[in-house]
């Protein structure tokens, strides 16, 4: 199974705000950026608590009946989005078994999203793509894309493109003697 992650950050570094909203990543424009090609190669989410409760109070459901796995040790209140015709399920645990149940369940490509996920699944050695699209705004503070991680990481850069908007974005694999 694969992981990948695909993510929209400001040029500071961060993906999201403090209090989790994302709206600095209009200033790149409604351009496509290869994100529809992405999300339609990927049959699973798994995604934190943090980003579910934003995702969720969306007046309607981002991600279509695509799989979605929500990860949070505490009860879920799954309803409201499955009245709107989401696949979501809960689990827990750390990141390999989190992608050993999802491969065994069938799972070919999973895309990975949310700041908290994201840096325990690199920690994790858990990604195998990384998609990086860097906005051209400053916010200042927020919710980082990285972590401290225990090691170095070492990456292999397969492509740069540039876009109009000034958006940039950088797309890297994880080399396999990590």
């Amino acid at each position: 199974m694969r992981t990948s992650v695909f993510c929209g950050i400001s040029l500071d570094g961060f993906l999201a705000r403090l209090d989790g909203s994302f709206d600095f990543l209009d200033a790149a424009g409604n351009i496509p950026h290869g994100f529809e090609e992405f999300f339609a190669s990927v049959d699973t989410l798994v995604i934190g608590r943090g980003t579910y409760e934003v995702v969720a109070a969306f007046p309607e459901w981002p991600y279509g009946n695509k799989r979605v796995v929500v990860l949070s040790t505490s009860p879920l209140d799954l309803a409201a989005p499955r009245a709107r015709g989401a696949n979501i399920e809960q689990m827990s645990g750390p990141p390999a078994e989190i992608v050993a149940k999802l491969e065994s369940s069938g799972a070919q490509h999973a895309y990975i999203d949310g700041g908290i996920t994201i840096q325990n699944f690199l920690r994790a050695n858990q990604i195998q793509k990384l998609t990086i699209s860097r906005v051209p705004v400053l916010i200042g503070q927020g919710i980082p894309l990285f972590g401290p991680v225990p090691q170095d990481i070492q990456l292999q850069h397969i492509a740069t493109r540039t876009y109009s908007t000034g958006l940039i974005q950088s797309e890297y694999e994880f080399l396999p003697n990590r």
